[in-house]
């Protein structure tokens, strides 16, 4: 497909926000093309949680029976150890949500499913092994995009460029968008270990004075998220695996029977965390969404859905105007408006349990005591439900508001 065509939408980036957007967009009557700089879906570790408000939406959409028939694991809670103080933090089967559960499955599957609905649409396009490289502008106001390709370049003019390609955005930074850069105190090794048929069920969080370890039920392995102080991965692998063992089967005592499955360092994936938010997320012609606009911390899982939200909300507020051609500035700054306060919030609550929290205890000094929250839901197992709610619907909730065109 090099060469150069036209279409009413481009988005760049085929994870869940480009993707969720593209399927809303081609469902609703507009022209669009996804842009995906892999050739596939398949990378690892990235995040695989499916909140009861995205079921909610696939729900609204028709497809949640489809998608639930795709091999998942269902977290109807969220376990935590904190110390000698064990509880459940949340209960999302409180919520009032078809799905009172986290689904965790994997996001290649996620996306290939998103891409296969879109395909029922025939204004829907992806396009694979297509890396955005910079913007096309005229008169100040970007008009479409420029791509690589195993084909060769691609012009793409579009009526609206959405930036959805990550944190690492090209869009924006060809676009000049201002960030603020709001930091975090920690990064993330992820690896896995097998699970076995008497190992617990739900996700666990284990905080101990100087670690923090998570572990995501996966089926037939664990997922872990071994949360270290920002940087510091050289400072650990030079203490060795033995001990890196060793801490990992202290943290959870039923995984130290196999945790000589961890052979190198090469399989472990570091996650550097960051925590940064667009001043403006939109300038003429162009709307980033997703982590493009708003890279969120790991807390919570939540980064997916807040994207899967923004795609929602600009399908609402845009569909329409751009089966009409006609998007403003001031159309997109709806969207963002619509957007800023839950993005903000999340991002508060993030903050302030990664400097409060997650800080503290990695710093390992004084005696361990649990968060007051914590104490509160230990004592009161009705509070469970804040958290659900925090974490399994977000501050507001999108519905699907676009009708599908025949």
């Amino acid at each position: 497909m090099a060469g150069r065509i036209s279409v009413q939408c481009c988005i760049a980036g085929g994870g869940p926000a480009g993707m969720m957007l593209g399927l809303l967009l081609a469902r609703a009557g507009v022209d669009v093309l996804v842009l995906e700089k892999h050739a596939d879906f398949l990378r690892d570790f990235r995040g695989d949680t499916i909140h009861p408000s995205t079921l909610e939406i696939i729900h609204e959409l028709g497809l949640l029976e489809q998608l639930l028939a795709l091999p998942h694991q269902k977290a109807p809670g969220i376990n935590a150890q904190f110390g000698d103080l064990a509880l459940t933090v949340a209960d999302f089967s409180t919520l009032p949500t078809r799905c009172g559960f986290i689904a965790f499955m994997p996001q290649w599957d996620f996306l290939n499913f998103l891409a296969e609905q879109g395909s029922r649409y025939p204004t829907f396009r992806v396009l694979m092994h297509a890396e955005v490289t910079d913007l096309v502008k005229l008169a100040g106001t970007t008009v479409g995009l420029q791509a690589t390709t195993p084909d060769g370049p691609l012009e793409v003019r579009a009526d609206l460029v959405v930036g959805a390609d990550g944190r690492h955005s090209v869009v924006r930074a060809k676009a000049g968008l201002p960030v603020e850069e709001f930091g975090a105190p920690m990064d993330v090794l992820w690896f896995g270990l097998s699970r076995r048929a008497k190992d617990p069920e739900s996700p666990v969080g284990r905080f101990d004075r100087g670690r923090i370890f998570i572990m995501l039920n996966r089926g037939d392995y664990w997922q872990c998220g071994f949360v270290i102080p920002k940087g510091s991965r050289a400072q650990l692998e030079a203490q060795g695996l033995p001990a890196f063992r060793e801490t990992v089967g202290r943290l959870a005592p039923f995984l130290a029977d196999r945790v000589d499955e961890i052979q190198s360092w090469e399989p472990i994936k570091l996650l550097t965390v960051q925590v940064d938010r667009l001043r403006d997320w939109y300038c003429p012609g162009l709307l980033c969404i997703g982590d493009a606009a708003h890279a969120m911390s790991p807390i919570g899982g939540v980064g997916i859905n807040l994207a899967i939200q923004d795609a929602v909300a600009a399908a609402n507020l845009l569909a329409g105007l751009l089966r009409r051609g006609a998007v403003t500035p001031a159309d997109l700054r709806l969207v963002q408006e619509r957007r800023a306060w839950p993005t903000q919030m999340t991002q508060r609550m993030q903050l302030l349990l990664q400097e409060r929290v997650i800080k503290t205890v990695l710093a390992g000094d004084g005696p361990l005591v649990p968060p007051w929250p914590l104490q509160l839901i230990a004592r009161f197992p009705f509070l469970r439900r804040i958290p659900a709610r925090l974490i399994g619907m977000g501050f507001r909730p999108e519905h699907v508001r676009t009708s599908a065109v025949r």
